[in-house]
């Protein structure tokens, strides 16, 4: 038998049998249940197509981890409109470029955000604007409760799981962010992997620390939802606060970033809070591998169990697991050294290490090559980019996803990353394209060259660092700071791209040809670590 795989299988199972049960702890105090989110997600759904949003098209969704993120996106997919979540993160002008490209029809977003839409609404094809709280932003925007306003009867469209449901945009290595489209399938695939990597149940609480935008969660958004566990939203990462909504709420899995994980190790070394409520507590953390003292803590001193998965947006996000129990002792210091690998393949998915003609590594935990994967959960391509797709799948070896990371594997198949081959920098989870900063710093008058890398840091795993040969040629008076520098790519890049160390160098390491060696570079700068990518 073939039953069609569909996104919105998972609010109609929790809408079937938890009806009563509470789903979302909102941040604004109320509480639904799983007929009252269903409730409200019907009526979006309503008055999406009573504004004449039809299958197909595209609704963006700008939002932190609030209730109103996960009404607009099942009312979007419950009429077959494409989900298209916002990094909030982003500057205007990055949000014109996103909502160009995937040409949307409407969009929500949260109050605290809309202003960044506002600043350039005139210049999109952009038609219909909603949010949560009108008063709080300038211009003329619909009510998000006051679109709620029907009797929630839709027509649900025929839909097909090969169908692009979603569309989440990563900024990959040039300054154009590119749409990864992901069908039903893949979406519900991904989703039911999490589901059994991260032992997910119906008496789960999960905290969303996590952004919903990080392709849609890294799948909680459905995952969460299907297997009928409750949503516990947030505006935001406090580290106070988790703890606080840990222990009220008796949170049992969490998401968080090695730099969250940081802040949080910080906020209980000098508070000493409560750690865990009525229930048992795992984390799941990814970006990059946290270091052997950041497992320890959080699992003898927080009483936590960790895992550690890999992935990226192009891939589901997740394929890998640390999680092999089988190849640790629970208690025994060992686990440390297997935890802060990426691991070894999901279900279903294939995970290699290849060389440069394709082939596999050995199995010796030394031999480096690239990784690449495939699996039902890795994207159907990117939005109308057919060239950037070809290269995505065939750079190495035909047919798999290649990930940019260079790695050993050992004789379990487990993966562990040792470098990076694409011009990325991943600070705190978040992708920063080294070629965006470097034509940003471009920019400036006293720069003649740049090469940005990243550089090793304790609270954010690594952290960009920009290398500059100064237009009048003399390193030690350039002619302009340092911190004029980081202002100036502050002024034009998101807050989180911005260059935060600024070395400067009469020249460049480059090739025979004027390549410039990032890679030398790279050496220099990460020679005290043992791999030149961060961790935590």
């Amino acid at each position: 038998m073939h039953k069609p795989l569909l996104v919105t299988d998972f609010l109609d199972r929790a809408r079937n049998h938890y009806a009563d049960e509470e789903a979302v702890v909102a941040t604004t105090g109320e509480r639904y249940s799983y007929a009252e989110l269903g409730d409200r997600a019907d009526r979006f759904s309503a008055a999406l197509q009573a504004r004449g949003v039809e299958k197909g098209d595209r609704v963006a969704v700008l939002d932190p981890n609030t209730h109103f993120h996960l009404e607009a996106a099942y009312g979007s997919m419950q009429i077959g409109a494409v989900h298209t979540p916002l990094n909030y993160r982003l500057t205007p002008s990055d949000f014109e470029y996103i909502l160009e490209d995937a040409g949307v029809k409407a969009v929500f977003a949260d109050y605290e955000y809309a202003e960044k839409i506002e600043a350039i609404r005139d210049d999109v094809s952009t038609e219909l604007f909603v949010t949560n709280d009108p008063d709080a932003v300038d211009g003329e925007w619909d009510d998000f409760e006051s679109w709620l306003d029907n009797d929630g009867a839709f027509d649900r469209p025929e839909m097909a799981e090969d169908e692009v449901i979603t569309i989440n945009y990563t900024s990959g290595t040039t300054g154009d962010p590119k749409g990864v489209m992901r069908t039903h399938r893949s979406e519900t695939i991904h989703a039911h992997l999490i589901t059994i990597h991260q032992e997910l149940t119906d008496d789960d609480i999960y905290l969303w620390t996590l952004p919903m935008f990080h392709v849609n969660g890294w799948g909680h958004i459905y995952a969460v939802t299907g297997i009928g566990a409750k949503h516990v939203c947030t505006r935001g990462v406090d580290a106070g606060g988790i703890f606080d909504a840990i222990t009220t709420e008796d949170v049992s899995y969490l998401c968080a970033a090695p730099t969250v994980l940081n802040q949080l190790m910080s906020y209980y070394e000098e508070n000493d809070p409560a750690t865990t409520g009525e229930n048992d507590v795992r984390v799941a953390t990814a970006g990059s591998a946290p270091p052997e003292a950041t497992i320890r803590t959080v699992e003898d001193d927080f009483g936590w169990y960790l895992k550690h998965v890999y992935g990226a947006t192009e891939t589901g996000p997740l394929i890998t697991t640390s999680d092999a129990r089988r190849l640790f002792d629970d208690d025994s210091a060992d686990r440390f050294a297997v935890k802060k690998k990426q691991g070894i393949g999901y279900l279903g998915t294939e995970v290699r290490v290849v060389d440069e003609d394709g082939n596999d590594v050995a199995r010796d935990g030394n031999s480096i090559g690239e990784i690449v994967v495939r699996g039902n959960q890795v994207m159907e391509g990117y939005w109308e980019n057919p060239e950037a797709t070809e290269e995505a799948f065939s750079d190495r070896i035909e047919g798999y996803y290649h990930m940019g990371d260079l790695a050993t594997i050992d004789e379990h198949g487990m993966i562990s990353i040792q470098d990076r081959k694409k011009d990325i920098i991943i600070s705190g989870g978040e992708n920063i394209s080294s070629i965006e900063l470097e034509d940003t710093l471009f920019e400036h008058e006293a720069v003649d060259d740049v090469a940005v890398i990243p550089s090793p840091s304790d609270e954010w795993g690594e952290t960009p660092k920009a290398f500059v040969v100064p237009a009048n040629g003399d390193p030690e008076n350039p002619g302009i700071t340092s911190d004029e520098l980081v202002a100036f790519t502050r002024e034009h890049l998101a807050s989180y791209k911005t260059v935060r160390r600024i070395e400067f160098v009469e020249e460049l390491p480059t090739t025979a040809t004027g390549k410039v060696q990032k890679y030398e570079l790279r050496t220099e700068e990460w020679d005290d670590e043992d791999r030149m990518v961060g961790q935590g």
